[in-house]
Formats: C-alpha cells, structure tokens, sequence
C-alpha cells in the first residue's frame, strides 16, 4: 500500500476548515463566535486540564516547568478573555454619519497558525480564540517538540465543542509527523498566517505569498539606572528571569546598570537569588560547546543549569539565576545575544548616557523592535529611550516578561506574539491580538463636500517660504 501523501493530507485539512468557516460565517453571530471563543479559553483554563498540559509540555519538549506553564495558560487565556469581552466582531461594528461610513466585521477565513515548543500550549490557544472570536477557522502548525501538546489543547477543544453543538473542523492541527513541506503548504494555501517561533519560520511566513503577521526575535536588555529602586528591580528582574525557565521572549537577556549604583546592584540580585559569576569564557564555552545554546542549559531548572555550566560548588545555595559581567557585543559575544536560559548578562555604563549607547548596541545587533525595560524614577528618561533605540515597548519598573504580552497592571492587549515593526523585520509593532484576525467592509455614502481652499493649506507654509 502507498503512503499517505502528505500534502493531499494537508490540503483536505485546509478543505474541512475551509467548509467549516463558511458555514460559521454565514450561520455566525456574536453569540456563536462568543461561546465558541469561550469554549477554547475553557479547554486550556479548565484547572485538571490545565495542568495535563503543562505536564505534558514538559515531558514532551524538554523546556520550561510545570507550575510556570500552569500559571502562563492559565493568565495569559484569562487575560486575552478580558480583553475581547466587549468587543463586537460580527455585523456592524462602526456606523460614522460624519463620513458616512458603515463598517462590517469580516472573517480572515482560514487562519494558518505556526507555533513554537517554548509555549505549546498557550501560544495555539490565544490564536484559536482570537481566530474563533472574529469567525475564522483556523489550522495550527506546531514545532516537532510541540505536537503532543497542540493535539491534546485540541482534544480539549472538541470535547468542549460538542457540549454547544460547534463544529470540531474550525479548529484543525496538522497530524504528526510535522515537515516544513507541510507547514509551507498550509501558509501557502490559507487566508492569513500567524507566525511564532524561530526566525526561519518568520521568514517563510512573511515570503509565502499569503498576507501574514509574524513576530521578531526578542533579546531584552533592561536598564537599572541610579534612581532605580534596587531591590525592587531586581526581585522583578529574577522573578521574570526565571519564570518558565527564561522560555518567554520577553526574558531579560542583559542588564546595564550605571557605574553609581552597580555595586548596590549587584548586593540586590544575590539577595533576591542572582549570582555574579567573573568567567565569561568559561560559561560561554559551556553554554555554546559546539556553536549551538547547550540543550543542558536551555530552558532548564535553575539546579540542571548550574550542574551543566559547571558551576556547582561556584554559586551559593539557592542561587536561581546567575550574571556573567561582560562589555562585548556583537556576534563575536553570544552573551549579547538571546540566551534561553537562567543566564543573565550584565554590563556596567559609565552613566545614562553610556547605558543608551550600550543598550543601542545590544539592540541593533540582536533584537530590534522587540522590547526593552527601563528601572528608575525617571519619566523622561523612558522618553528619551523611545526616541533613540530601535524597539517597540518600553516596559518601566516592571517584571519584563509578565508585563510585555499584557498585564493586569497595564493597559498592553495579552499576547504572546510581539510584533517588531520594521527594526525586526515585520509588518506590525505591537502585539498580536483580536485585531490582526477581522477585516471589514465599508458602506461609502455621499456626504456634503469638504473641500479646503488652497490658503486653508499652504497660508502658513507661504508665509514662511513664500509663493
């Protein structure tokens, strides 16, 4: 008997949820695309389920840990239900008699998800009910290591989509074994693609011929200024540093910390579980034996990674997280570069000004557009880093990791795709919500003129230039 072809197998995946969508659309509501969403959102939060997820992401992908990935699922889903409550995507959704413009919410049709290891989970479920809020159906491509997961988060789903009579086919994975032949086919034959995950990934998506939004690589760089509270900025700094094994892409990467107040910094990480180890080459020889981020290290609890770098009977007990003093940047110093792991480099500035330049320099080799974090009192300073370094968040006094991709405490939509704008390399510049997954149709009518004479324009303009 032949094998399967896998791409035939692909393309009746993408045929189901083609005819899936366009009974959803044509049958939706608000109410439907409502329940539906909520459906997910159950399918992940549900506590026993919940924690069957971050297991087996675990087991299966070898990064992160379970009490982090239980909380991550759970806030980030929660947060993200937050967010659209109110918002209306089916029907009418702005009816302007100044302009004389009706906007219609319209599905993308067939969202094309790809998904990374470091969340296998969280990441397909915000897709899927951002996908399902606006009335798309959507196909996920999960990473290798991730397949287990996304099939169980979907096992979930259906099982909730049979309690309100949904269609399972609106919400489809791409079986087991995962190809790039594969994934680059769904990207080529849906209606939109979402792209998380390795920048190779990032690149098929947004050269697939489909329109897609996708996300750049993150490399934070956080600035602890002489204003700053210093216990403050490092407890946040090790508590987001740490959290599911440093998976996120909006872990801090580096530190530059200003000459006035390094060595009180530096007392406030070893109180709040940071070691400063001197051996630059040593850890970088250990953390990239072979040119590769050592898998021993990557995303690992804090006693594996001490064990794997060699650092056992070098860093106190109770140690979460180590910093590697360095000045390099560059592609010659992976210190300055994403480091996926409890490993933290740390950069001393001779002032502010000096910390903008490093921070500059970190950015533009590794990471621009993503985001950086600012401790201090300081509002203008914060100012002053949006206007010369090359990123599109700015997180002040703030645990980077939970505050980038949506918090309780700020006003950032929940997500776990951060969009770079052009310094990354993508086509939007903030995170990846709702909002990417609707299009609309606009009603024009007549309305009366409003056209300005040329003195209305240019008056100024002559006054300073002339005729």
């Amino acid at each position: 008997m032949n094998a399967p072809d896998p791409i035939a197998e692909l393309d009746a995946i993408v045929a189901r949820a083609r005819a899936a969508q366009a009974r959803y659309e044509a049958e939706g509501s608000q109410t439907r695309y409502d329940r539906a969403a909520q459906a997910a959102a159950w399918a992940i939060m549900e506590p026993g389920r919940n924690e069957t997820l971050a297991k087996l992401a675990v087991e299966t992908t070898g990064l992160g840990n379970v009490p982090d990935k239980i909380t991550k699922n759970h806030r980030k889903t929660l947060g993200l239900m937050r967010d659209i409550k109110d918002v209306k995507t089916f029907g009418v959704i702005r009816d302007d008699a100044e302009t004389g413009i009706t906007e219609i919410a319209r599905p993308m049709g067939v969202i094309g998800a790809i998904v990374p290891s470091t969340n296998p989970a969280a990441t397909p479920a915000n897709n899927i009910i951002n996908a399902l809020k606006c009335g798309n159906a959507i196909v996920v491509a999960p990473s290798p290591k991730g397949v287990a997961s996304c099939e169980k988060l979907l096992e979930f789903i259906h099982a909730e989509f049979a309690k309100i009579g949904e269609n399972p086919d609106l919400v489809q994975v791409i079986p087991a074994p995962g190809s790039k032949e594969k994934t680059q086919r769904l990207m080529e034959t849906c209606d939109k693609v979402v792209a998380t995950g390795s920048q190779n990934n990032v690149v098929r998506a947004q050269t697939c011929g489909t329109p897609a939004v996708a996300v750049g690589a993150g490399n934070v760089t956080v600035i602890v200024d002489e204003t700053a509270d210093l216990d403050q900025a490092a407890e946040k700094i090790r508590a987001s540093k740490t959290f599911d094994n440093a998976t996120s892409c909006s872990s801090e990467n580096a530190v530059v910390v200003v000459d006035a107040v390094y060595d009180a910094f530096v007392a406030a990480m070893a109180r709040a579980g940071g070691a400063v180890v001197e051996d630059e080459a040593g850890i970088v020889a250990r953390l990239w034996p072979d040119g590769h981020l050592n898998r021993a290290v990557i995303a690992q609890d804090a006693d594996k990674m001490i064990t794997a770098l060699g650092l056992k009977d070098a860093v106190p007990d109770g140690t979460e997280y180590i910093a590697v003093p360095t000045n390099g940047i560059g592609p010659d110093h992976p210190l300055s570069g994403e480091k996926l792991s409890r490993v933290l480099a740390l950069y001393r500035a001779q002032d502010f000004d000096d910390a903008v330049a490093i921070t500059r320099a970190i950015q533009n080799h590794q990471g621009a557009g993503h985001s950086i974090g600012l401790h201090s009192s300081k509002d203008d300073r914060a100012h002053r880093l949006a206007r010369e370094i090359p990123t599109s968040r700015i997180i002040v006094n703030q645990a980077h990791t939970f505050a980038t991709g949506g918090s309780f405490t700020n006003g950032m939509p929940f997500s776990l795709s951060m969009g770079c704008g052009a310094w990354g390399g993508n086509a939007v510049d903030e995170n990846v919500h709702w909002k990417h997954f609707l299009q609309t149709t606009k009603i024009i009518r007549e309305i009366p003129a409003c056209e300005p004479s040329l003195e209305d324009i240019f008056a100024e303009y002559w006054d300073v230039a002339g005729q």
